[in-house]
């Protein structure tokens, strides 16, 4: 009776994996509905500010003129491009470019990991929050003060640093007009403003260290400093790859506030980089697709750069962007 009964019942339709992914997204939406309202804000940042102006990338491939715009104007194909790369100007910018974020790499990237180690060593903690203050503070002071006051320090008749110099019969040296001292002085502000901020990112990585690694490693006999090169360091490795990647990711863009504000006319050969050239010649000077064409080969090589250094790091191990 039973087995006629069930062979009289009609058998349930099966449900296709589009249904059963609705309802998954459907139950995935409703149950983090508010951190979704959370993120609309910044979604509609970046569709605004961040995809929306890739349209105008056609001024690249146009002989742009504002009285026609974007659509009326003449069609050109490569021929920015061309003048581009055959222009002295670019590979001046270009090299100055590399150059100054190869300095950051190589000078100013390791410093926030010393900080967050000598920081993560202190035990006093009022002490502690006070050199983390200080070191912090820089990086919420404009570039535009912030370089005023390098300007002043390096000054050569009234500056602390040159008047400290000749208590030891040293020459007045003029920093920001020297081709060698103006490098060195953009590397070491940016240390000055950056490194205290950037000690954040890896001291949290520190935080997350289990604390029975330090004590296994002391019970073994391991000093502060074996400690700190066979825990702390590694603990924190897949942080720095992240931020390597990153920093890679801007080799061709060193930022216009920090170098617009410290640049001056006799340094020009090694001060004008991508964005002030952009600024000079697109804005003041109105040529548009010359300069948006400099700016759509430097987003290219920087996203090459950021792949590649993204599989670099990948193969050897570490948790890559993605």
């Amino acid at each position: 009776m039973a087995q006629s009964a069930a062979k009289g019942k009609p058998a349930a339709a099966p449900v296709l994996p589009s249904t059963k992914l609705k309802r998954s997204l459907r139950k995935v939406l409703n149950r983090d509905k508010y951190l979704y309202l959370m993120l609309i804000p910044v979604a509609v940042y970046f569709i605004l500010f961040k995809y929306a102006p890739l349209f105008g990338e056609m001024i690249a491939f146009k002989n742009y003129r504002l009285a026609d715009g974007i659509w009326g104007s003449d069609w050109v194909g490569l021929e920015q491009f061309r003048k581009l790369f055959s222009s002295r100007e670019f590979f001046t910018v270009l090299r100055n470019t590399l150059l100054l974020n190869l300095y950051n790499l190589v000078f100013a990237f390791p410093v926030p990991i010393v900080l967050a180690v000598l920081l993560n060593e202190v035990t006093k903690s009022g002490y502690k929050r006070v050199l983390q203050n200080l070191l912090y503070i820089p990086h919420f002071i404009s570039w535009v003060v912030l370089g005023s006051i390098v300007i002043a320090l390096l000054s050569p008749s009234t500056g602390v640093v040159n008047h400290i110099l000749g208590w030891f019969g040293i020459e007045p040296i003029y920093f920001m007009a020297s081709t060698f001292w103006w490098p060195v002085s953009f590397v070491m502000s940016g240390i000055w403003k950056e490194a205290g901020f950037g000690t954040i990112l890896y001291m949290a990585a520190m935080a997350g260290i289990d604390p029975t690694l330090y004590e296994a490693a002391r019970m073994d006999g391991a000093s502060k400093l074996r400690q700190i090169w066979h825990v702390t360091l590694p603990g924190i490795r897949s942080t720095a790859a992240i931020l390597l990647i990153l920093q890679v990711g801007r080799m061709m863009d060193v930022g216009f506030e920090q170098v617009y504000t410290m640049k001056n006319p006799a340094v020009t050969k090694v001060a004008e980089v991508i964005s002030t050239f952009v600024y000079t010649r697109g804005i003041e000077n109105l040529q548009y697709s010359y300069t948006t064409a400099l700016g759509l080969f430097q987003s290219v090589v920087a996203l090459i750069l950021v792949v590649s250094v993204n599989k670099i790091i990948k193969a050897m191990g570490e948790n890559g962007l993605w």
